[in-house]
């Protein structure tokens, strides 16, 4: 059993880039006692776990696994989103959301699939096809599309190598199969990489640079950077692995595109 917790945690720890010494200063203990958990030689305790999995940043689902792996049981429940349990949490959630308007934003589950999405999301969203949306929906896959929004992104090219990046880098901090799987199939969707990046960038932010019509069937174009929000603190496995990506206007333009698309 402590064989196996300590490959589990080495694992962590180099995925993570930190070396024994950094680790043992971090969970306030020694380099002596990392080497030995990681060896098997040293059997855990259940909160000397939790510190080295608090100073490795390992999800809380994860954490689970390295409890387990060392004989004690899960320390952090995970409810299903709907039950009564969360209910004050999707109030919250819906409550964001709605206080987003008149700009899009949508909470999304750890790999990328619509929990909730609030109605300027979802007018952005008129005329893809149908199976992208609905329920679970990909958002990523919704955007990348050809038969989602890819065929009104300006600036595809850029915007759809931010995302696949985006997803590749969270596949490698917290490998996960569906996570690898999708960010595969978005670089199979993506154009070729732009030998020029950065050059439509607002400081470190990529502009999804979308095409939209007005009211009165004209043509404009929004231009969106995102913010995404992380519930840190969350003690639950659904919460924690749930996300906030808020989008927010580049431009006075769109400002005033959106607060008037909603009224």
């Amino acid at each position: 059993m402590t064989e196996r917790f300590g490959g589990v945690l080495r694992d962590w720890r180099l995925r993570r880039r930190v070396s024994q010494l950094e680790l043992a200063v971090r969970a306030g203990t020694t380099q002596r006692h990392v080497s030995f958990l990681e060896s098997g030689r040293s059997a855990p305790g259940r909160a000397m776990i939790i510190r080295l999995a608090e100073s490795l940043d390992v999800p809380i689902r994860e954490r689970n696994d390295l409890l387990l792996a060392a004989g004690f049981a899960p320390a952090y429940p995970r409810n299903a989103l709907d039950s009564p349990q969360l209910a004050a949490v999707r109030a919250a959630l819906e409550h964001v959301l709605r206080g987003h308007l008149p700009y899009p934003a949508v909470v999304v589950d750890r790999h990328g699939d619509l929990v909730s999405g609030n109605a300027a999301f979802h007018r952005l969203t008129r005329g893809a096809d149908p199976g992208l949306l609905g329920p679970a929906m990909s958002v990523a896959r919704l955007l990348l599309h050809p038969r989602g929004l890819a065929p009104r992104i300006v600036n595809l090219d850029e915007w759809a190598w931010h995302v696949v990046d985006r997803v590749r880098a969270e596949a490698v901090r917290n490998p996960d199969d569906r996570l690898l799987a999708l960010a595969a199939e978005l670089a199979g969707l993506a154009p070729p990489r732009p030998r020029e990046p950065g050059r439509q960038h607002l400081g470190f932010a990529v502009p999804l640079r979308l095409r939209d019509t007005d009211e009165h069937g004209r043509g404009r174009e929004l231009r969106l950077i995102t913010t995404l929000t992380h519930f840190g603190t969350a003690v639950d496995v659904t919460i924690a692995e749930l996300r906030l990506e808020a989008f927010l206007p580049a431009d006075a333009a769109t400002a005033e595109a959106l607060a008037g698309a909603l009224t």
